[in-house]
């Protein structure tokens, strides 16, 4: 296609890249010709005439125009060589010492450098500029803002059997880089800043003249002033705003929660000291359930004590960043889509996350869309290919007629009036030729697909018979691919599309490649060298937009003078589509999303949960968030004992910048400027960020964007660098930069170095919610997905980042969250205890034991005011938080599910895993599925995570039938003891109910095997139960009453 270059595939560590055309011969890239500048190796380029730049017409030494604007702006103004000074060339501003020349002076191209993007002298750079050209810009003011690239011997470029550039000087070239000058451009300035100054009208200027008309005006009416006026006052606002839950709803919740835990205490007081002396087992047992019952839900509680919602304010966005008439000041975003098995994970759900992309509502030229194909198959490279085409029809025919959602198949799946706001009279019949198209679309897609389902023996073969370089998935070189882009990326009506780019990083045997994480690393470094923007959203690929403006909420805090530049991230909760309208499973899991999160928005922010995320990318690059003035300490005299005297005016962090006393104070950005200029002088780069300048040089730029001088050919050779699979090694990736590995849930890792750091975050829920993905509805497929969650949190619970011993030296954790923190990894450990207290309402029925106090008795009131408390606590938590009961009560049902069977299940594997370095898997091995609407929630999948739930339905149900029989037998006087009994089992059935249904099936179906097995493990226990008997004290001797000795 027009806008794209050729699949770019290479190995850094073999000193490999060729590009790949899709109807051509493949071939090497062409160097550039032309001479090179030894100062930045770059080329020297040409001048608007046409003929090569000459910095020195005395020696003719070689240096390109930005050395040579650099050296006569801030350096000694004398040429490296024959030490003449630089004269004033046509085009260049003037500096001091400048004499005056007799030829025409160049007013009007003053300050403006020569376009040479336009500038299609050279193959490649006819191929490859403008899709890699993020953030280069013809303004010398505007570029001066990127750091000095930092090379060192290593960092050299490769040259192998396909080489970009062709020189004959080649040991020459090297030995110039390594003895190259750096320019030192100063550090980027803080957003706000940069707005302030740019050019005509800016927005302090503005803001002057505003503030001294309303002083000339006096007492004129509002009416009479500038109609401009209240706008610029709204965009003075805050873009956001926390909103605290009413105090008639969030103050007696608080008030219950202290009134359970003072209960609490009481009924485990009680209960320790009255213990069941006939059944001292059964009672240990209880208390040691109750205790970490007790401790689990202090953790799972306290975190919700501050809840919190927010608004933004979309229309002061606008007002502030997008003003007409002056170039768009909204922040870049680089979106990061990963795949894998596109078998699993079926390229038409991914071809609508990625289209939805490219079609929200933000400015093109600031969008950039990654999908990484960890899996390097040629079904997701030609199913992307595919994508790209569409898109050019779907994103502006979505655009013009502001649809939502903007994935296709959602979209067209409405069952909605589809006409309803819409005025223009084309709408039916264009909507009519686009869901034709789209049903081409798909057409062509599951061509792919039922393509794909038979691989040659020989390999996939690409269009040009070239072999495709990703047949074998485990060793593979790294591929790169441009879709879309600026040049030559446009749509039907002839407009600009986002970037659409390919990755599937290197991989060879013998490396470590950490899964997803490792894939989300790979993504970090090459939208570093290639865009750079300073925020990244990140999707799974089957996660949808389905808020066009998504990205836009997510600005209103990230780009918050007031708030924005300490926030990390912005997490968005996670919706789903497909799901039965019971919700069976808790695959919503809206007490988590509309009641935890919330709670944690009020402490320091909500966990990262994998997906829907917006990060700030200095936060993922491990720098720590930039610490305002402190608040003056007061000042006493030593007469009042009540004050101390005042230690230190000032004092030194751990890093060495001073932090401000009380007659010292400094900004936010001068403080931040310290520590990375302490950081540079200090810190080992290539030990921290790998052994690329041009990456490194990317990590220094706060604002985002690609230095100018870049050349795309360059650009895309050190992509290929920074994905090979050897970069990482004696680096920090993973340790302490972008994602954390050491367990399958990297985002709980993720999130919470980062909240060590000092960094906060916000959890933004838009009325409309913002994006929308698929979940597994089916009962097997749902315990493994849970099974995975909990053995992450066990793999985190015994690393060296566990929450109970990580990140108190910093001091930068709030105690609440780390409460969370701690409830995410023990978690899993509940369902020891959790298995032990199901079991023993069918222990007490069977033997005739019982460890609570009767109803009959004082000591009752304890065990039925806790049951109030937990029932209030429940009650007044929906009342705030608007989650519905039925939502409540399926969390709690699958509560118990999940703790019974894939939380055992990952603490036996992680325990597995730790102390005997046995990784084990519970797999889906058999499958049936069923026809109809909700097909796939009757879908039974064998799994032995089914037996523990399936037996203790069985022991439960056996003993409310022993116990009913038992009183019966006995009389009238044994019912009082029974109904205590009862309703234990009773609560666990009941709690146990959607699982039972989720094994019975459509048709009532259940596997022999899962019969059998538990048939069998109740029988053998309730037998072994009633021929030991272990809790019946024995008691020595003839029994009198039995054989009626009178003694």
């Amino acid at each position: 296609m027009e806008a794209s270059a050729g699949l770019v595939a290479g190995s850094h560590n073999r000193n490999e890249l060729v590009v790949i055309h899709g109807h051509e011969e493949p071939k090497p890239l062409k160097a550039l010709d032309g001479q090179v500048c030894e100062i930045c190796n770059d080329e020297i380029g040409i001048t608007a005439d046409g003929d090569l730049f000459v910095a020195c017409n005395e020696c003719g030494f070689p240096v390109c125009r930005p050395c040579y604007e650099y050296e006569r702006r801030e350096g000694s103004q004398l040429c490296p060589q024959c030490k003449t000074r630089y004269k004033r060339l046509k085009g260049s501003p003037r500096v001091e010492g400048d004499e005056d020349e007799e030829d025409v002076d160049d007013i009007e191209h003053e300050f403006k450098l020569d376009n040479e993007k336009n500038k299609q002298t050279h193959l490649a750079e006819a191929m490859l500029h403008g899709k890699m050209s993020y953030g280069r810009g013809t303004d010398d003011d505007e570029n001066a803002h990127f750091p000095p690239v930092i090379t060192s011997a290593r960092s050299r470029p490769v040259s192998g059997e396909f080489p970009i550039s062709h020189h004959n000087h080649g040991d020459e070239m090297l030995s110039s880089t390594l003895h190259k000058r750096i320019h030192p451009y100063p550090l980027s300035e803080s957003g706000s800043t940069r707005w302030d100054e740019k050019k005509e009208g800016g927005w302090k200027d503005r803001m002057d003249d505003w503030k001294g008309q309303q002083g000339n005006l006096g007492s004129e009416s509002y009416e009479a002033m500038d109609p401009d006026m209240p706008m610029m006052a709204d965009a003075r606002q805050p873009l956001s705003r926390k909103v605290p839950i009413a105090s008639s709803k969030v103050n007696p919740y608080r008030m219950v929660i202290v009134i359970r835990l003072v209960v609490l205490a009481i009924f485990l007081r009680y209960r320790i000291l009255n213990p069941v002396h006939d059944a001292i087992g059964l009672w240990l047992t209880s208390i040691i359930c109750e205790i970490w019952f007790a401790f689990s839900w202090i953790l799972d509680q306290f975190p919700k004590w501050f809840p919190i919602d927010r608004e933004t304010y979309l229309d002061r966005l606008s007002l502030r960043y997008e003003r007409e008439g002056e170039p768009n000041l909204l922040a870049p975003v680089d979106v990061f889509v990963s795949t894998v098995d596109p078998l699993k994970e079926p390229p038409l759900v991914t071809a609508n996350t990625l289209l939805s992309i490219l079609a929200m509502d933000y400015p093109v030229d600031k969008v950039s869309c990654y999908l990484s194909d960890d899996g390097a198959s040629m079904l997701t490279f030609e199913a992307l290919s595919e994508t790209a085409e569409f898109a050019r029809k779907w994103v502006p025919f979505c655009k013009k007629f502001e649809i939502e959602p903007r994935a296709p198949e959602m979209y067209f799946s409405l069952k909605v009036d589809y006409l309803k706001d819409k005025i223009q009279p084309t709408f039916v019949k264009e909507r009519r030729a686009m869901k034709r198209e789209y049903e081409e679309f798909k057409v062509r897609i599951n061509a792919l697909v039922a393509k794909a389902m038979k691989a040659p023996a020989e390999g996939w073969i690409m269009q040009d018979g070239t072999p495709w370089p990703g047949n074998n998935t485990r060793d593979h070189p790294g591929m790169i691919q441009v879709f879309l882009g600026h040049s030559g990326g446009h749509d039907t009506e002839g407009n600009e599309l986002p970037r659409l780019v390919y990755v599937s990083r290197e991989k060879r045997p013998g490396f470590q490649h950490h899964k997803k994480a490792g894939a989300m690393n790979a993504l970090v470094r090459v939208s570093a060298v290639l865009t750079n923007a300073p925020f990244m959203l990140n999707l799974d690929c089957d996660h949808y937009i389905n808020n066009s403006k998504a990205a836009r909420e997510a600005m209103c805090f990230l780009m918050d003078p007031q708030i924005g530049r300490k926030v990390c991230y912005v997490q968005f909760p996670q919706r789903f589509d497909g799901i039965d309208r019971h919700d069976r499973y808790a695959n919503r899991n809206t007490v988590f999303f509309d009641i935890n999160m919330k709670g944690l928005d009020g402490i320091q922010g909500p966990v990262y949960v994998g997906t829907g995320c917006v990060f700030r990318r200095q936060a993922l690059y491990g720098y720590n968030p930039p610490k305002g003035p402190k608040r003056p300490k007061m000042v006493s005299c030593d007469c009042c004992p009540c004050f101390g005297r005042r230690r230190k005016l000032s004092n030194y962090s751990k890093h060495g910048t001073r932090e401000e006393g009380t007659n010292v104070h400094g900004s936010s950005l001068e403080v931040l400027e310290e520590d990375k200029e302490l950081l540079m002088s200090q810190m080992n780069f290539e030990k921290k960020f790998g052994q690329s300048a041009t990456f490194v040089t990317s990590t220094l730029m706060e604002q985002g964007g690609v230095p100018p001088s870049s050349s795309p050919a360059a650009l895309l050779k050190e992509a290929i660098h920074v994905i090979s699979c050897g970069y990482e090694d004696k680096t920090e990736w993973g340790i302490e930069l972008g994602w954390i590995y050491g367990s399958i849930t990297e985002d709980i890792l993720t999130g919470f170095k980062m909240h060590c750091r000092g960094w906060r975050s916000i959890y933004c829920m838009p009325k409309r919610p913002a994006f929308k993905g698929s979940a597994p509805i089916n009962l097997s497929d749902r315990l493994n997905q849970v099974l995975r969650w909990a053995l992450g949190s066990v793999e985190i619970f015994f690393s060296r980042h566990s929450p109970i011993l990580y990140g108190y030296k910093g001091g930068n954790l709030k105690w609440l969250e780390r409460f969370a923190y701690i409830n995410t990894t023990v978690y899993p450990f509940t369902s020891l205890p959790l298995l032990a207290y199901c079991t023993l309402p069918a222990i007490c029925l069977l033997t005739g034991k019982f460890i609570m106090p009767t109803i009959s008795t004082f000591a009752s009131l304890f065990f039925i005011s806790l049951f109030i408390s937990i029932f209030a606590t429940g009650i007044l938590e929906l009342r705030w938080s608007g989650v519905s009961i039925e939502e409540w009560w399926r969390n709690e049902q699958f509560w118990v599910i999940g703790g019974v069977s894939a939380h055992l299940f990952a603490v036996i594997q992680g325990l597995l895993k730790v102390l005997a370095g046995i990784d084990t898997s519970f797999t889906v091995t058999s499958k049936a599925t069923d026809d109809g609407d909700f097909g796939e929630l009757y879908t039974f999948k064998w799994t032995t995570l089914l037996i523990p739930p399936t037996t203790l339905l069985i022991i439960n149900i056996v003993g409310v039938v022993a116990g009913i029989s038992d009183a019966i037998n006995n009389g009238y006087q044994s019912w009082g003891p029974l109904f205590g009994k009862l309703f234990f089992a009773f609560w666990v059935i009941v709690h146990l109910y959607p699982f039972l249904k989720g094994l019975m099936g459509r048709q009532n179906r259940t596997p022999t095997i899962v019969v059998i097995w538990s048939v069998l493990l109740a029988s053998i226990f309730s037998l072994l139960w009633v021929r030991i008997d272990p809790f019946i004290v024995r008691v020595q001797g003839p029994d009198v009453k039995q054989c009626g000795i009178n003694c």
